[in-house]
């Protein structure tokens, strides 16, 4: 454990406690067990889960607004980045709500099931993202679920006023940002990420559509 609390800490930012790496290692196991049969993440990403999902999601904490009240975590599959969320909460913010989305049952059901071993209780909606009742999130986030333009669309539904978003991008970020201004306005921070040397997190602001010519 003492060299993935180092790694997680240096990468990150975070200096969690032992109960918390004990659970995302507990995690982690969990998705190496169910991975077979549900697919929840890359084949090939398993013997990097630890960086490549656990420490991805994780940076993205840093980077939330301090008085967020509620992070949904759109698409969420095997977790990421909003269950990672939800055992970072437990710790460090308590009073912050976590919701996950995810309409495959199969993977929902992974959820429920990672949930109860870790003794955390995030909401989860096994429900689309489009067809959710809109949930006036503080916060909205989405990795590896769709280009940004639609997230915009997926986000704008749940938005607060005055929320954001935390968007993962990879290579392909300025090119998805140059299609969704098309449709939508936003003020916009980019943040290099630890994990991937071409890739950023989005955070947006200030979320409205484009108003028609």
């Amino acid at each position: 454990m003492a060299g993935q609390a180092e790694e997680f800490s240096r990468k990150t930012g975070l200096d969690v406690s032992r109960e918390t790496l004990a659970r995302l290692e507990r995690y982690e196991s969990l998705l190496r067990k169910w991975n077979p049969a549900i697919n929840l993440v890359g084949r090939n990403t398993l013997p990097r889960a630890w960086g490549r999902h656990f420490i991805d999601s994780a940076q993205l904490w840093r980077l939330r607004p301090k008085d967020a009240r509620l992070w949904l975590d759109l698409g969420s599959g095997g977790g990421f980045p909003g269950l990672v969320v939800a055992v970072l909460a437990a710790e460090r913010d308590p009073a912050l709500r976590v919701a996950l989305v995810e309409s495959d049952g199969r993977k929902a059901s992974f959820l429920s099931h990672v949930c109860q071993e870790l003794g955390i209780s995030p909401k989860i909606h096994r429900d689309r993202a489009e067809t959710l009742a809109p949930q006036g999130a503080d916060l909205v986030s989405a990795r590896a679920l769709a280009p940004l333009d639609r997230l915009l669309e997926l986000a704008h539904r749940h938005l607060a006023p005055g929320g954001v978003c935390l968007f993962p991008k990879g290579k392909n970020s300025q090119s998805e940002l140059t299609r969704a201004r098309k449709y939508w306005t936003f003020d916009i921070q980019q943040t290099p990420s630890v994990t991937d040397s071409g890739g950023t997190i989005l955070k947006i602001g200030g979320l409205g559509r484009v108003s028609p010519q």
